[in-house]
């Protein structure tokens, strides 16, 4: 392993060319899911015979650690473990262990479909896991069969909160992404089942990530149409978001009956305080969830290349960031752009 250069003052850390610094990293662990969501790797594009990556490609988990280690110094202080779907990957509470070790990171956090939870909630909650995250679009069961490809069973996630609600972790979130015809019909049963239990619900304006998803425009059911809708059964109250680039709206029931969120990339684009990156499970370095590409880390790393060395690479990468896609998408950019696909660096 390289030389690891010393921790750097946040006045310290790389900002692009919009002066956004980088704080927070999302890490996708492994590219393969065992659900076949239509808006993120629809079951015609990626059947079961589809060829993902080889376990020789992924990252190990100490190239994992000393990358972390490299962000850290950089300026980074959360991560959070994305897939595919995270769980797949074996003996993943040993690189939340790891990672939460890292000086410099205060918080790590995971985002699964809940699948497999239940069976390693407590782990990960000993190996140092601060938060969860869940992507829940519905609790009806047919709907929710049918948005996961038919392999989901919502018994199955909600069995997952249970245990991860015994293993201490809360409040939890779950990502519900809404799409006009399909689940958006559901949304008041799903926050009437949440409400009051201390977890908070954040709906997502269905997005154009990636090629595959068939997204159209006339699906997306923007925030501000959704959030009338519950405030009409509950009224709202706005929230100040909790710390600078919180991509969440927030909005508490007047009374009191939790907190709800919403995250509008499409029709209340964020970009201008964005300070996330991402790491693709083979190693390359995203700076928009929407870029069409990346920057390889692992061939330098598994070369040789010294901490210092990397940190300079990462720095630079992020010095030259210009992204502002959400910002900037119009049926031109629909039209030309090509974008990596969500399963591959997480949402």
């Amino acid at each position: 392993m390289g030389t690891a250069i010393p921790l750097r003052l946040d006045t310290a850390a790389p900002r692009d060319l919009h002066g956004r610094v980088l704080r927070d990293l999302r890490i996708s662990v492994v590219d393969r899911c065992n659900f076949r969501c239509p808006y993120c790797m629809p079951e015609d594009q990626y059947p079961r015979d589809h060829e993902f990556l080889s376990k020789a490609e992924r990252l190990r988990f100490e190239e994992i650690e000393r990358l972390a280690r490299v962000f850290a110094d950089l300026g980074v202080h959360k991560l959070r473990l994305t897939g595919g779907e995270p769980l797949l990957r074996r003996d993943l509470p040993e690189l939340v262990r790891k990672l939460a070790a890292v000086p410099g990171i205060d918080d790590v956090a995971l985002t699964t479909n809940g699948s497999l939870l239940a069976a390693h909630a407590q782990d990960l909650r000993d190996a140092g896991l601060r938060r969860i995250t869940l992507s829940l679009d519905t609790i009806e069961p047919e709907t929710f069969r049918r948005m996961s490809g038919g392999r989901g069973d919502v018994g199955v996630v909600l069995e997952a909160i249970a245990a991860a609600e015994r293993a201490g972790f809360g409040p939890l979130k779950f990502n519900v992404v809404v799409m006009r015809g399909t689940n958006d019909g559901e949304v008041l049963g799903l926050l009437e089942r949440f409400r009051g239990s201390g977890h908070i619900v954040r709906f997502i304006e269905y997005m154009d990530v990636g090629t595959c998803n068939d997204w159209r425009r006339d699906l997306v059911v923007p925030s501000a149409e959704l959030r009338a809708r519950i405030a009409a059964r509950w009224p709202l109250v706005a929230l100040e978001p909790n710390y600078g680039g919180e991509v969440a709206s927030r909005y508490a029931f007047a009374d009191g009956g939790g907190e709800i969120g919403f995250i509008s990339s499409v029709t209340e684009p964020f970009c201008g305080d964005c300070s996330r990156a991402r790491l693709s499970a083979d190693g390359r370095l995203y700076t928009c969830l929407f870029a069409s590409h990346g920057h390889d880390l692992r061939g330098p790393l598994r070369a040789g290349m010294r901490d210092d060395e990397l940190a300079g690479l990462i720095g630079a990468v992020w010095k030259a960031r210009d992204d502002r896609y959400s910002e900037l998408r119009s049926e031109a950019t629909l039209a030309t752009r090509e974008h990596v696909e969500m399963y591959a660096i997480g949402g």
